[in-house]
């Protein structure tokens, strides 16, 4: 498929791949994601379709944002996002460094849950950011609530800086190098082979 910045293939999920959004195009099934009560801390909870539409296209118009869909063997799955923290997000935030990059990411909805999806996609994404040379450590800001994603975070070698307060919610900022997240997957790394480069 056209527009792949990435793609890697996981052992028991299959291929995992990320395409840049087209926000009219997806509009439609990123709706069907982001409205649901399982992404209630995605905070758009009540938007409707041209609504996600516009806020996408904002974010992929935006200098310092992309936004990507995330395919698991060729069908739409998940969504990432990526910022530049010291300008977006966090700015003023925190103590920024050279090589940060921040990262925002969604598992689509399911009835049927698989065992080691959110890992992988989780693991797909940091793999995309890593690709870029330029990125020394990614930056999360999870709500403080969300405890399933501090677990996943701790497993792919985030470490904990602390919490800070932004607009919409009290946020506990992660980080993770390069080193970190090697180290971390390492022991699940013969499972995970990704290609491709970030841009």
């Amino acid at each position: 498929m056209s527009g792949i910045v990435f793609r890697g293939v996981h052992d028991g999920i299959g291929e995992l791949a990320l395409r840049r959004l087209d926000p009219d195009a997806d509009a439609e099934i990123v709706h069907a994601w982001v409205t649901h009560p399982k992404a209630v801390f995605w905070m758009m909870g009540d938007a409707d379709v041209a609504g996600v539409a516009e806020e996408y296209r904002r974010i992929v118009a935006h200098p310092h944002r992309d936004a990507y869909l995330g395919l698991v063997n060729g069908r739409p799955a998940f969504l990432a996002e990526r910022y530049d923290p010291a300008r977006v997000e966090l700015a003023g935030r925190y103590d920024a460094r050279d090589g940060d990059v921040g990262m925002h990411f969604l598992c689509a909805p399911t009835g049927t849950p698989v065992h080691g999806f959110s890992r992988a996609v989780i693991t797909t994404v940091l793999e995309m950011l890593f690709a870029d040379p330029a990125v020394r450590r990614v930056v999360v800001e999870p709500d403080v609530r969300n405890t399933a994603v501090h677990a996943l975070n701790a497993a792919v070698g985030f470490e904990v800086v602390g919490v800070i307060a932004k607009p919409e919610k009290e946020a506990l900022l992660s980080v993770c190098t390069r080193e970190r997240f090697h180290a971390a997957t390492a022991s699940v790394a013969a499972g995970v082979r990704g290609e491709g480069t970030y841009r």
